[in-house]
């Protein structure tokens, strides 16, 4: 087991700095997790555990509490812009796939919120960002926005698609992100519609949308987006986003009009666009990146959450085998970049004009696409 590199400061606390804060205390190293927010962040969309991140899952004891709070699903059917019905299923939903999968759907904000129970006394700093690392030979100094600098053995940027940490050790985001052609917005709001375990999809081609039921029906997680280039916009502008967001869909029919007004009031909508992270290299010195920082496939992917549980598995793995960091960070990233990469073609597939179960064989086939008991050379 790894003795010398003892801490290690994770940027970002959603679900690959928690789970990676898990792990790496697993393996008996001391985590430290910033996070811009000032508290764990709420709201966000139901994302999805399977194949080998199910194991991780079921390795942290947590398989059975996060299937109490799976999402249940009925079925879904697809409408035209007018509202009028182009396809049902009860066998199959975009967001999740296959109904009858053991694969576990569930709020981002609930699978968080289980793996941070675990972490009783692992340091927290919220409401504050890494602004310098410095690299030296027995480790690291990191200046914070409001914090004293402080020294670890190891940094690591669990801080999503546009993660600070990567632009500090690493670059422009503009060196690595590659758009997808759409942007999507999520909010909360009261099951209004009286939805049974159901969602239900909306599109012209270009742009749409979809409504899903979450929290046994009492809510509903509405998703709206549209097709465009990259598009400069304030990342701290929620107003202006939802403004772009009403634009694109103006000539919506069925409930997308009252979606819109709704979404004017949303205290939890969230906005960005749909891209990719794709990087040479995923270490520099002491840092790494882990999960969406470093190999963002996407909400189209349906991988994003399994990507990250599988990471900040092998990366903790790795750091509490040997003592030589740069060691590690070669083998994690020697055995993850193959999974990565084949879950970010799954974000090219169109899945309305793929058959189901073709769609649901090609998931199959990327999700168990690594072998979590090969970790020992």
């Amino acid at each position: 087991m790894n003795t010398t590199a003892k801490t290690v400061l994770i940027s970002g606390s959603s679900v690959a700095g928690t789970a990676l804060a898990y792990w790496l205390r697993e393996q008996g190293l001391t985590p430290v997790v910033v996070e811009r927010a000032p508290a764990l962040r709420r709201g966000g969309q139901a994302v999805d555990v399977r194949g080998a991140a199910l194991t991780v899952l079921r390795r942290m004891g947590l398989e059975p509490d996060a299937r109490a709070l799976k999402n249940e699903s009925k079925g879904m059917n697809v409408l035209d812009p007018e509202g009028n019905e182009l396809m049902r299923s009860e066998e199959f939903a975009l967001s999740s796939g296959a109904l009858d999968s053991e694969d576990i759907e569930i709020l981002r904000e609930d699978l968080v919120d289980l793996v941070h129970a675990k972490l009783d006394g692992v340091e927290y700093l919220y409401g504050d960002s890494i602004t310098a690392i410095r690299d030296e030979d027995d480790g690291v100094t990191v200046e914070f926005e409001h914090a004293d600098a402080r020294r670890f053995d190891l940094v690591v940027g669990a801080d999503g698609l546009h993660s600070n940490t990567r632009r500090i050790a690493f670059g422009p985001e503009a060196d690595y992100i590659h758009h997808l052609g759409t942007y999507l917005s999520v909010f909360s709001q009261d099951n209004f519609l009286g939805l049974d375990r159901w969602q239900t999809w909306f599109n012209d081609g270009v742009n749409g949308g979809a409504v899903m039921t979450v929290r046994d029906n009492r809510e509903l997680r509405i998703f709206l987006g549209f097709g465009a280039g990259p598009i400069e916009y304030d990342y701290r502008d929620t107003e202006a986003q939802k403004a772009l967001v009403a634009e694109h869909l103006a000539g919506f029919g069925w409930k997308v009009p009252e979606f819109l007004e709704r979404m004017r009031t949303a205290d939890d909508f969230y906005f960005d666009s749909m891209a990719q992270i794709k990087m040479d290299a995923w270490s520099a010195g002491r840092t790494v990146l882990l999960g969406d920082a470093a190999h963002c496939a996407a909400p189209l992917s349906g991988q994003g959450t399994s990507l990250a549980l599988v990471g900040a598995y092998v990366l903790a793995f790795e750091l509490g085998r040997t003592d030589d960091h740069a060691l590690a960070f070669a083998r994690y990233e020697r055995r993850m970049r193959p999974f990565a990469e084949a879950n970010q073609e799954l974000a090219h597939i169109d899945r309305q004009k793929v058959d189901p179960d073709e769609s649901t064989r090609r998931l199959d086939a990327v999700k168990n696409a690594i072998d979590l008991d090969a970790l020992v050379e």
